[in-house]
């Protein structure tokens, strides 16, 4: 969730980012339904577009919509996502933490509180970009990883690799073995093989070159917080 501040008032935003958290919707796809949205309505696109910092510290657009345009995205979905969406909408509300500035002097303060919290993140970006580019340029030449594997790359513990894993929603396990979570093997990130062997089937999980690089920004960043 973002907070905006428009002429001295804090007006409560969502952003691309949580709707696509939130409906298990991919970015890009949510992007482009808002961008056709906005358009539709006749309002200009780059007043509603953002910028962020990505685990890989590039530079990434998203879009901040308030309460009335969400809901006019979510007509589009179905029963069940709008539920879900509209839900966090309440629980935001509902909390009296978001201490909304009501004079010009609280707005600053809250736009440099804000301002202190993204040079801090983009801080441990940069100081986790060599590690990420390491593995950037080691997985344009190589293929599907398996778990080990990618804990070998990162020099990551098994265990805690395979907790964080657990942890952060990105796999879940299934019986001994971990199988990546539906969003991130539609993302491309893994890809699941299936085979048989002494009359069993069974599934394997393997990253994806590009399932490697995600990771590798988001275990770099997760291993700097674990440090500070």
């Amino acid at each position: 969730m973002t907070l905006a501040i428009l002429n001295t008032n804090a007006v409560l935003t969502m952003t691309s980012r949580e709707i696509a958290e939130l409906t298990g919707k991919r970015h890009d796809n949510v992007c482009m339904d808002i961008k056709k949205m906005l358009l539709e309505l006749g309002e200009d696109v780059l007043n509603f577009q953002g910028i962020y910092i990505d685990a890989m510290n590039r530079a990434q657009s998203e879009y901040l919509l308030d309460r009335e345009l969400t809901e006019t995205l979510l007509t589009g979905y179905s029963a069940v996502l709008r539920r879900k969406v509209i839900a966090r909408w309440h629980e935001l509300e509902s909390k009296p933490s978001h201490n909304i500035p009501t004079s010009l002097s609280a707005a600053l303060r809250l736009a440099a509180d804000q301002s202190e919290q993204i040079e801090a993140q983009q801080a441990q970006l940069a100081i986790a970009a060599p590690k990420v580019a390491f593995v950037e340029r080691y997985v344009e030449s190589t293929g599907l990883r398996g778990f080990r594997e990618v804990c070998k790359l990162l020099g990551a513990n098994e265990s805690h690799f395979r907790l964080f894993l657990i942890d952060k929603k990105i796999m879940y396990r299934l019986g001994s073995n971990l199988m990546p979570m539906a969003a991130h093997l539609d993302a491309g990130r893994f890809i699941v093989k299936t085979g048989e062997q002494g009359g069993h089937a069974f599934n394997t999980a393997k990253f994806t070159a590009k399932g490697v690089e995600w990771v590798a920004g988001l275990w770099a960043v997760h291993g700097l917080k674990e440090a500070a």
